[in-house]
């Protein structure tokens, strides 16, 4: 049976509500939004669904990619049949349009369909991702690529491979390789609406091409070894003998506290975890727990008014035990701490005349990667005042 709901105050202050009673007499939408009446207030995300391992992993990827931060917290509770989750957020910033019909719909998507189908025939079990290769040629201008990334992210496009080259005489080719999160790209009104976005955002100048990827396989990195070795080591430095306000806020993130408690509960280990809040936090703790094979039964998120975020995981093993094994405890928290303190890799590498940035960032087991990387990584450049000139993505 479903788990009670908790009262939030529904339609109140000028809120509207998204979701609620369909389906038929007695039927609730598994997903309900509270939208904020002002800017700068929290939305309401509730999910009532039936549980699955890793849906709250997949929950928060989800709201991620849709531009939208978790502010004070998240509360999670499933009693293994049933999960219910609450989220509170707001849009990362004001020039990010956040569809939130097409939100709701896609969570209702990811919710099991022994519950969704039955009543809402409209939502189907998604099938393999559809690829299609977006071909953009324009002139070339500082900030065009986080441009067209903006405008792909707004529409609702993951960006799965990218390549963009700069002619001598000022022409750029950006090749997207892209799927669609409303998997209507194979229409004829999906890609007139991308095409003339794109256009009418960035000049009559730019012309746009779709065509379907089939065959479409995921690259691998050709990076050099000893490149690859410092990128993806485990344990980074800690600047202990460097200073700076850059290093000063290292120290700061890898602050970290992370504890088992197996007193409180006689199911469940007691995971608690004290650290400085960050973009993502909330997703990577999941996507580590999800990747370990861990339950999370009961979850509670919340931030001081420091910065920090305090969470209590209420958790079990895949075989229902708890984690009692101290050789366990210490590599689930070693990989917790890694994945939490340092979710992106960056590196500055010279190559002859040529300067790379390098920036990678964890894939889950089912190898999907970290929302938004490729947006924040164009947008952090466009604001620096860097130029572009060449751009490889893969996974």
């Amino acid at each position: 049976m479903p788990m009670a709901g908790r009262s939030s105050g529904r339609g109140g202050g000028g809120r509207t509500v998204l979701g609620g009673r369909g389906g038929g007499p007695g039927v609730e939408d598994a997903v309900v939004m509270e939208l904020a009446a002002g800017d700068g207030e929290d939305n309401v995300v509730t999910v009532n669904c039936p549980d699955q391992a890793g849906l709250g992993c997949d929950l928060c990827r989800t709201i991620l990619e849709f531009g939208l931060r978790i502010t004070r917290g998240a509360d999670v509770s499933t009693d293994g049949q049933w999960c219910y989750v609450i989220f509170w957020v707001v849009p990362r910033s004001p020039s990010i349009n956040v569809r939130w019909g097409s939100l709701k719909n896609r969570l209702m998507a990811m919710c099991p369909s022994s519950y969704a189908i039955p009543f809402y025939p409209e939502i189907t079990e998604p099938g393999p991702p559809q690829f299609y290769l977006l071909k953009l040629f324009s002139t070339d201008r500082r900030g065009l690529l986080h441009d067209v990334t903006h405008i792909l992210s707004e529409l609702e496009f993951i960006i799965q491979r990218v390549k963009v080259s700069t002619t001598p005489d000022g022409r750029v080719v950006n090749l997207f390789f892209i799927t669609d999160g409303m998997e209507l790209l194979h229409t004829k009104e999906r890609q007139e609406e991308i095409c003339s976005m794109l256009i009418a955002t960035l000049g009559p100048s730019l012309t746009c091409e779709i065509l379907s990827a089939e065959g479409f396989q995921q690259g691998f990195s050709s990076l050099p070894p000893t490149i690859s070795e410092e990128l993806f080591r485990l344990e980074l430095d800690e600047c202990e003998s460097s200073s700076g306000p850059l290093c000063a806020e290292m120290k700061k993130v890898q602050k970290a506290t992370i504890n088992f408690d197996n007193t409180l509960s006689p199911a469940h280990t007691l995971l608690q975890i004290l650290c400085v809040d960050q973009k993502g936090l909330l997703y990577d703790m999941l996507r580590t727990l999800k990747d370990c094979n861990i339950k999370v039964t009961y979850g509670r998120f919340w931030s001081d008014k420091k910065g920090f975020r305090e969470v209590d995981l209420f958790i079990k093993q895949a075989d229902g035990k708890k984690v009692i094994d101290p050789e366990k405890q210490d590599a689930l928290r070693s990989r917790m701490r890694s994945e939490m303190l340092h979710p992106l890799r960056v590196m500055i590498v010279n190559r002859g005349p040529d300067t790379e940035l390098l920036v990678a960032n964890p894939v889950e087991l089912a190898g999907k990667g970290r929302p938004r990387v490729f947006y924040d990584a164009t947008l952090a450049l466009k604001a620096l005042g860097i130029c572009i000139f060449s751009v490889r993505v893969t996974a």
